[in-house]
């Protein structure tokens, strides 16, 4: 599939000429624009937050891009919490737009400037038969590069250390990047993932009002599923286990293909929003285990089903204070089944989890938690009679 797109086109050669943007300003985090690649033959800007956190002369610090999903813009709030961690950070509007007021919650209009290149989410999908050059996805990719070379240029900052997070169709821009740019040392997608075409909120409602020959275009060139085989750096996936949008099934169909180490937390029911989705703390553990030296979340490196007893086993760098097993009988739409959470017994010796499973279980994963509250997760299993 990488052959229908030559994606050393999104690499700039330099980083991109930067133009400051003064309407609105918080401490700390700088407004600006940045250059990215033409749309039908025009010049396009990408609007950026960046911030950093203080840096002694002789320190430096990692980096993180952030990609919002639909409904948002770049937030300059998210890339506070990454300063904050001692991170760099830029936010980057993936639709042309500058921020609306207010600047921090979802559904605020945002508003299209002069420089914007092609319009994103769904309409992108009316788009399919136009240059590849010219479409949505492209340019994200594109602005997401620039990004990663913005950030490695800053003074004190470590251009090895730098990672992505995105949420919801960042978290699918997130999937995406992962899997072609370069220099990324870990991703980070919330709710986000591959598969639109099998199992997601836009299979059921979106695409029956689209040209099939469009949407199946679409579906070639922008999924991430024709990429992330090629992702081969950590990935941590987060997300609920009846997200409206990008269901358990696809998301666990993405969270295969990937090379590399890979960790899953998903949680029973988490919300859907950009402020749900960066507020958990396995996020940032992840990234600091990676780029800061911090210790891992834990890893549950087997894991089964014998005899209707559900197993895995697991190393942790930090105490386990508990486990459960989550468990439906419930079967179809997998965004309509309800979970059900019961104890499960685990042994810090051996690193092992177990408990009986609940009969007529129709799928089921185990959640281990360590002592800063972050949950890590063995994949779900369907249970069949």
């Amino acid at each position: 599939m990488t052959s229908l797109i030559n994606w050393a086109l999104v690499e700039p050669d330099d980083p991109p000429a930067l133009y400051p943007y003064e309407k609105q300003k918080f401490p700390g985090v700088q407004g600006l624009f940045f250059d990215n690649v033409p749309w039908k033959g025009q010049p396009t800007r990408v609007f950026a937050w960046m911030g950093k956190p203080y840096l002694s002369a002789e320190s430096t610090c990692p980096g993180m891009i952030l990609l919002h999903g639909g409904g948002g813009t770049a937030f300059a709030e998210w890339v506070r919490i990454w300063n904050q961690r001692g991170y760099a950070a830029i936010a980057i509007d993936q639709c042309g737009c500058v921020p609306g007021t207010p600047l921090i919650q979802d559904g605020a209009l945002p508003i299209r400037h002069a420089y914007g290149g092609p319009p994103g989410w769904d309409e992108s999908f009316d788009a399919a038969g136009e240059e590849i050059t010219d479409q949505w996805a492209f340019h994200v990719i594109a602005a997401v590069s620039r990004a990663r070379t913005i950030l490695a240029s800053q003074p004190g900052v470590d251009a090895e250390r730098i990672g992505i997070t995105g949420i919801s169709w960042g978290g699918y821009m997130t999937c995406l990047a992962a899997g072609v740019v370069p220099g990324l040392k870990c991703a980070i997608p919330v709710y986000g993932c591959g598969f639109l075409g099998e199992n997601s909120f836009w299979k059921d409602e979106i695409f029956p009002s689209k040209h099939g020959h469009r949407v199946d275009r679409w579906l070639e060139l922008w999924d991430p599923s024709n990429y992330l085989g090629f992702a081969n750096l950590p990935m941590c996936w987060v997300s609920g286990t009846n997200d409206f949008a990008y269901p358990l099934d696809s998301l666990q169909k993405s969270y295969c293909l990937p090379p590399g180490e890979k960790t899953l937390c998903i949680r029973v029911e988490m919300l859907h929003s950009h402020q749900d989705g960066w507020a958990p703390a396995e996020i940032g553990v992840f990234a600091d285990s990676l780029l800061r030296g911090g210790a891992p979340l834990p890893r549950l490196k087997a894991y089964g089903v014998d005899r209707q007893l559900l197993w895995a086993e697991y190393e942790s760098a930090r105490p386990i204070l508990g486990a459960e097993i989550n468990y439906t009988r419930a079967n179809g739409q997998w965004q309509d089944r309800r979970y059900n959470r019961i104890p499960a017994l685990f042994d810090v010796t051996s690193g092992r989890v177990e408990a009986k499973l609940p009969k007529n279980t129709s799928v089921c994963f185990i959640n281990i938690f360590d002592d800063r509250g972050c949950v890590s997760s063995t994949p779900h299993l369907e249970i069949s009679d």
